[in-house]
């Protein structure tokens, strides 16, 4: 596969409003070199469709997804398909998923769809499934094998026999620091379905992984975190190029764990401050390759941005266009074995978090 990936096949004669576009449309560029043939797809997350009353909505966030998906149209060449990360509604409610469904529904090409919690919890994915089909599958394209995983579960106990109604339910899992919240896991039946899925694909053929919450374990307050992810990274670790593209975390991270390299993407809702800047909870965090700070967590739309993925060499290289930051680029480097932030990397040029709140 190829070393490089540029921008220009991408962005060609999409005009001025999708080259400053301020909201997160991740443009993913494969390329191998001549050995498969080259092809894009565009990722959209994270848009919490929340109803107030009736036909109103909250208008921040319908505008948010009506413009990803009106500039992700504009992207020229054409995407051979679409993703969209979880979270489309934020209360799981049929009206939200409707509304949301039916933006998404201008999009150009196919979509295939991931599961976030906030559709999951009040009717267990139910009506979810009626509009995007299975919670979790895999399908191949162009010589790349793609997994989409169902990875918000929990245990049958917090899910079916803790809650008085399926409302509660959903506003327990919805709460951020909550302590009647649940760790998220893939589970046993689904960790079966991916090896046995696995077992199918050759070593050698890239892999591309979607979640919902990263897996792996950044912080469990927040639920930036999968409990059981260390052995979902056992199925991926035997082969050569493994990526994982996640949402749910509405902020850049980045991190290489073994031969999986780990890239988040933004939301189209709002943006989260990063964990260590919360002051109203301690923070134990594993050590990670170095995030993205922001210039003002208060600020709406900072950090929310549109980026371009290219996977060349099996790697994954993000480059940010940001409302109210510095542009930022996140690369694998091949000698240091992980991705790096190529303007920040440096610890004298690193912002600390903020804690202004």
């Amino acid at each position: 596969m190829s070393e490089f990936v540029t921008r220009r096949s991408v962005l060609a004669g999409a005009g001025a409003g999708a080259a400053l576009t301020t909201l997160p449309i991740s443009m993913v560029t494969l390329a191998f070199g001549g050995e498969r043939e080259d092809f894009t797809f565009t990722y959209i997350s994270d848009a919490h469709i929340q109803q107030i009353k009736g036909a109103s909505f909250v208008r921040n966030w319908d505008q948010g997804l009506k413009r990803a998906v009106a500039e992700a149209n504009l992207v020229k060449p054409e995407s051979d398909f679409v993703i969209f990360g979880g979270d489309l509604a934020q209360l799981g409610k049929r009206e939200e998923l409707d509304h949301g469904a039916e933006m998404l529904s201008k999009l150009k090409g196919r979509l295939h769809a991931v599961m976030g919690e906030h559709d999951y919890y009040f009717d267990l994915g139910d009506y979810w499934s009626k509009l995007y089909g299975p919670h979790y599958y895999s399908f191949d394209h162009k010589g790349v094998h793609f997994i989409v995983l169902n990875s918000i579960l929990t245990s049958e106990q917090w899910t079916f026999h803790r809650w008085p109604t399926a409302e509660q339910r959903m506003l327990e899992m919805a709460g951020l620091d909550n302590p009647n919240g649940s760790p998220f896991m893939v589970g046993d039946k689904q960790r079966k379905w991916l090896a046995n899925d696995l077992a199918k694909v050759d070593k050698k053929t890239p892999l591309v992984v979607f979640s919902h919450s990263p897996l792996q374990k950044i912080y469990k307050g927040w639920n930036f975190w999968t409990d059981d992810a260390e052995d979902v990274q056992a199925l991926l670790q035997p082969f050569d190029s493994v990526n994982v593209i996640y949402g749910h975390v509405h902020q850049i991270q980045y991190n290489q764990i073994g031969n999986i390299s780990f890239n988040s993407v933004m939301a189209t809702a709002w943006p989260w401050p990063y964990p260590q800047s919360y002051v109203q909870a301690e923070s134990h965090l594993p050590v990670l390759t170095i995030p993205m700070n922001r210039a003002d967590p208060f600020f709406e739309r900072d950090a929310t941005g549109w980026q371009l993925i290219d996977i060349g060499s099996g790697r994954v290289t993000a480059r940010y266009q940001l409302w109210d930051n510095d542009q930022r680029t996140v690369a694998f480097d091949h000698k240091a074995g992980h991705p790096v932030d190529i303007a920040y990397q440096e610890p004298t040029r690193r912002r600390l978090p903020q804690t202004h709140y």
